[in-house]
């Protein structure tokens, strides 16, 4: 199965924060035969939190995304121009520009989410969560 990460699905995963996690997530997060995908978008969404001092992590954002890329093995999910496109359709249910692409990206390669942000749900994507 193919599972595309939103942000704070990631961070809870790889970080300390794993109490927010439900078994099912980590389940499917840890299952080898699952390829989970990492959208730029997130990186994207990490670098400025972290930059602006929003995020903290335990080491510089190249250095900590891209250990984490390689630890977890995920794949990289790029954005394309359709993707940016997609987002003028979305209706506003949600605010956060980066979860609306996040939105976008699943909706186009109809891939599931693995988020606990039910507003997701609105949009129609398969959100994987409890």
């Amino acid at each position: 199965m193919k599972l595309l990460l939103d942000t704070c699905s990631f961070l809870w995963l790889v970080t300390e924060n794993s109490q927010k996690i439900t078994p099912k997530a980590e389940t499917l997060f840890l299952d080898g035969r699952n390829r989970v995908l990492f959208s730029a978008v997130s990186a994207w969404e990490i670098s400025i939190k972290w930059s602006i001092g929003k995020l903290e992590l335990t080491s510089p954002v190249h250095e900590f995304l891209t250990k984490q890329i390689l630890l977890n093995k995920l794949t990289i999910l790029p954005v394309h121009l359709e993707h940016a496109i997609k987002v003028a359709e979305l209706p506003f249910h949600h605010k956060d520009p980066f979860d609306r692409l996040l939105i976008a990206q699943s909706i186009i390669e109809e891939i599931p989410l693995l988020s606990a942000d039910p507003t997701f749900d609105l949009y129609g994507v398969h959100r994987i969560w409890a």
